[in-house]
């Protein structure tokens, strides 16, 4: 398929190519990075939640004084949504309207807290942590508490800072592919004056050459052996030029003979031996022109 572009074509899109790669990669890592800072935004937010919930938890008068605190220190707190239950699996306290899968992971027996885990609902997601601890009275089970975070301004951020870069992409392709032509369209010019100069070679200008010193140093070779070949282009031209002209005297003079001897012997009525002696004086001038085309073939 590339053998129907020209090289300007073909650097273009090489240009582009790999300009097109190189600003998506860019735009991939920003993301990753953006949603890795993001996660430990989330995380740093969690923990901060966690000790919050811990600190109201541990410090109840009972358990039935949990629910109460916690709706008033989680009541100004947008985006945060807290599950309270017991050993027995019975809830004291959730956030209204919350409502988590049931798949999650608890906490390991060896750990008090699980890791970062996300899902998805109702085209929300959320990320939340696991806990276990026990409440004021230490005799009393342990609780189970889920803290989760609403990523709702977040997806609205990626969402946005992903448009914004599928754009920036775009017009940066479009600009590398632009000036990537313009490139190579001007790195190709001292090309264009090669082949310019070339057509004003003919076969009376073999004395033209092409410009060695206006050329780039990749070229300078291509253009030093076009010079040679029309330095043995003309050379050859100039000896069959020669060969020509000696051929030309060498031809004129036998048929100079054959022409005069032929015009006297029509001039007048000859006898018979004049006739067979012009003939043969003929023939031995066919003769010589015969060994000169032997020669030459």
């Amino acid at each position: 398929m590339f053998r129907f572009f020209s090289l300007t074509h073909r650097l273009a899109i090489f240009f582009t190519t790999v300009a097109a790669a190189v600003v998506l990669g860019l735009g991939m890592l920003f993301l990753v990075a953006t949603e890795r800072h993001f996660l430990e935004l989330d995380r740093i937010t969690l923990q901060d939640k966690q000790h919050l919930i811990e600190n109201i938890v541990v410090n109840a008068n009972s358990t039935d004084d949990i629910p109460s605190r916690l709706r008033e220190s989680l009541n100004n707190h947008h985006g945060l949504s807290v599950i309270v239950k017991n050993a027995n699996g019975d809830v004291l306290f959730r956030t209204e309207g919350f409502q988590p899968p049931a798949t999650l992971d608890a906490p390991k027996p060896e750990h008090r807290i699980s890791e970062i885990q996300s899902w998805k609902n109702q085209g929300r997601e959320f990320r939340a942590l696991n806990l276990r601890f026990n409440p004021a009275n230490s005799a009393a089970p342990p609780l189970d508490v889920l803290i989760a975070i609403d990523m709702e301004d977040h997806m609205q951020f990626m969402a946005q800072l992903q448009r914004t870069l599928v754009l920036y992409a775009i017009c940066a392709i479009f600009v590398s592919g632009m000036l990537g032509w313009f490139a190579a369209y001007k790195g190709m010019a001292p090309l264009r004056a090669m082949k310019t100069q070339a057509t004003t070679v003919s076969s009376h200008r073999l004395d033209e050459r092409m410009p060695i010193e206006a050329v780039p140093v990749e070229m300078a070779d291509l253009a030093q052996e076009l010079n040679k070949m029309l330095d043995r282009l003309q050379n050859d031209f100039q000896r069959l030029s020669e060969f020509s002209s000696d051929l030309a005297h060498e031809i004129r003079t036998p048929i100079s003979n054959l022409l005069t001897q032929t015009q006297v012997a029509l001039a007048t009525r000859r006898d018979a031996d004049t006739y067979r002696d012009i003939l043969a004086s003929n023939a031995e001038e066919f003769q010589r022109l015969a060994r000169m085309v032997s020669d030459m073939l």
